[in-house]
Formats: C-alpha cells, sequence, structure tokens
C-alpha cells in the first residue's frame, strides 16, 4: 500500500483571459466520486451562463480517474486538465475549468494549452498536503527527561501536534510509519524503560 501521497486543502480558484475568453480553473478537495460529481454540480450552478464547465478528477477512492471535454472539441478540455493534475502526481483532487467564449475560435492547440494553464494556475493557488501513513504517539514522562525527548524527535522527523506540562510532560506526535518502531526503541532506551507510550496506528496526516 502506498505509505503518502499529495493532495489539496480545501479549495482554490485562479483564472486569466485568452483572445477574450475567459478560463476560470478550481480546484477542490475530495475524497470519492461523489463527491467529485458534487463539486462539479456547484460549479456548474455558478457558472450557468458559461459556454464549458470541463473537468477532470482523480481520487484513492477506487483509484478512479474521470474527466469530459464538456462539449470541446475531443482531446482539447478534459485530458489536458487530466493530465496537469497526474504530472503534479495529485489525487484527491477535483479540478473544473469553467470558458466563457470571447467569439474568437482557439483551435485545437489553443484550447489545449488554455485548459491546461487554467489547471496549473488552480494547483499553484492550492494549498499543498503531503499527507503521509503515521502513528499518533502520546508520550508521558519526567521534566528530566524532557530536554533529551526534544532532542530526539527531529530525528525521525516526529510533528508535535500537542504539548501539557503540568506534573509531567505529556507530548502528542505523529511519526510516518516507516519509522514508529525504531521511534518506540529509541524513546524506551533513553529512558531507561520508564516512559510512557500510547499508540494510534493507521492514520493519515499531512506532512507538508
Amino acid at each position: 500500500m502506498q505509505d503518502e501521497y499529495i493532495t489539496v486543502k480545501g479549495q482554490a480558484e485562479a483564472g486569466f483571459v485568452e483572445k477574450k475568453s475567459e478560463f476560470i480553473g478550481q480546484i477542490c478537495h475530495v475524497e470519492n466520486a461523489d463527491q467529485a460529481i458534487e463539486f462539479i454540480g456547484l460549479i456548474r450552478a455558478k457558472h450557468r451562463k458559461a459556454r464549458h464547465n470541463v473537468y477532470a478528477y482523480i481520487t484513492r477512492d477506487g483509484s478512479t480517474t474521470r474527466y469530459s471535454d464538456d462539449g470541446e472539441p475531443q482531446g482539447t478540455g478534459g485530458t489536458p486538465v487530466l493530465d496537469v493534475l497526474m504530472k503534479e502526481g495529485l489525487t484527491d483532487v477535483c479540478v473544473v475549468v469553467t470558458r466563457y467564449f470571447g467569439g474568437i475560435l482557439l483551435g485545437g492547440g489553443g484550447l489545449v494549452r488554455a485548459y491546461s494553464h487554467a489547471c496549473k494556475l488552480a494547483v499553484d493557488a492550492a494549498q499543498k498536503m503531503r499527507m503521509c501513513l503515521c502513528s499518533r504517539f502520546t508520550v508521558k514522562c519526567d521534566y528530566s527527561l524532557y530536554g533529551r525527548l526534544s532532542y530526539v524527535l527531529p530525528e525521525f522527523s516526529a510533528k508535535t501536534v500537542d504539548e501539557d506540562f503540568a506534573d509531567s510532560v505529556k507530548l502528542t506526535v505523529l511519526v510516518r510509519q516507516e519509522l514508529t518502531d525504531k521511534f518506540r526503541e529509541k524513546l524506551v532506551d533513553i529512558s531507561n524503560g520508564t516512559v510512557s507510550l500510547e499508540e494510534e496506528k493507521d492514520l493519515w496526516q499531512d506532512f507538508a
């Protein structure tokens, strides 16, 4: 099973004008085909007067890949959008490129470039997330061990999500799956077995 993938957070939008035609790229994080279809429907409703709402989406759920030229000549709309998503290495994303026709024909090559560019603008406007399979560790230790613990965390690229300093130190950290065994062994070693560890496995979290 793949232990990491790149996606986007939320939604983003960007556009440009080419020979009086306005192209608007809109990208959204989706986790299945139903969510992608819902997003496409929302964009179509928002841009009812547009000539075309070309789309493409890729989801990990069912390894689904779909695209549509939405009335543009075959291969000039959906395929270029999908190609951009694949070149960017994105998944769990849907992009809709809306075109308001300006009266000037762009030709096949012009359309491919325009739809690719609009998609790339939307991708660049979005916040990327590098989702990694990991474990969430709750670590409890005495204050005397905190210094050594702080030194160890960067060694394993651990991501601290919570800190609690009360009678003892309590940290919640994320560690990528391939490092969890060594991380656990290291903490037991530096604490001579006195550290308290609770682990929640098989989580997907953003390590961007």
